[in-house]
């Protein structure tokens, strides 16, 4: 009995963090983790959007909290995971979900938003992972979430882009950093994932081809083989094994979860 409870819950006793863990692909990752046995603090800037997350986990039984910070600043963020740290009584797991989108060229006409997407999507892993590691145990885990966008390029989306790649290049990096102590670090590659932020990437899409939303979508599908978005919970469960025993030997590695839109 003891065996197939294990199994159905392999985090019981983990204490995890998810930035970005109010809304979209993050809530989906705190709610995996929570169903998989962890306590999970879910970290943003926007406490009612935690605080309502926290309440959703509570009526499925999930143990939650909320701390607010902003990845974005190296000092708010060092904060914040100590504040997590202490209420949780220590940290297995960061998960580096906190990120924006949008649309930012570098030859292209549009909004320079190199420096906000930038400083957000990539200096905020760094930032989050540096404060982290230092509570982190031997054999603890660090998983960032990157894009199919970290794999090719986008015309328009220079920053994001750029900043996606960057969080592998860090992920491969950091893995090497933390191998004497036994601290996976590996991300995770999201192709179309059914959130508010891929419906206004679509909108955009849409809007500049000047077709409706419907088309948009039916054109962005044409490209996965699998032909349709992953659900939040999809990159949770893979999130879920990452942090398991079964993944302890599997370390800087950039892996595509996007229906086969990426195959390699």
């Amino acid at each position: 009995m003891s065996r197939v409870k294990s199994s159905r819950r392999p985090l019981s006793g983990k204490r995890c963090l998810v930035t970005g863990g109010g809304s979209g692909i993050g809530e989906g990752i705190a709610r995996s983790l929570g169903e998989a046995g962890a306590t999970v603090a879910v970290l943003g800037r926007k406490r009612n959007k935690l605080n309502r997350v926290v309440k959703d986990l509570a009526a499925a039984k999930i143990e939650a909290i909320a701390i607010t910070g902003d990845v974005a600043d190296e000092a708010s963020i060092k904060r914040s995971i100590d504040r997590a740290h202490k209420a949780l009584g220590g940290l297995d797991v960061l998960v580096n979900n906190a990120g924006i989108g949008g649309p930012n060229g570098c030859a292209l006409p549009g909004p320079d938003r190199w420096h906000e997407i930038v400083r957000t999507n990539l200096d905020g892993v760094y930032y989050a992972s540096r404060a982290a590691q230092r509570h982190l145990p031997t054999g603890g885990r660090i998983i960032n979430i990157s894009s199919v966008l970290g794999r090719f390029g986008v015309p328009g989306y220079t920053a994001y882009c750029a900043s996606k790649h960057g969080v592998i290049g860090f992920t491969k990096a950091l893995a090497l950093e933390l191998a004497a102590r036994e601290i996976t670090v590996n991300a995770i590659c999201p192709g179309w994932v059914d959130t508010n932020m891929a419906t206004e990437g679509l909108q955009a899409m849409a809007d500049g081809l000047q077709v409706e939303l419907d088309e948009a979508r039916r054109m962005a599908m044409s490209a996965v083989p699998l032909g349709r978005m992953l659900q939040p919970e999809e990159i949770g469960s893979l999130v879920v094994w990452l942090a398991s025993k079964g993944a302890a030997a599997m370390t800087g590695q950039a892996i595509s979860h996007c229906g086969g839109q990426v195959m390699w």
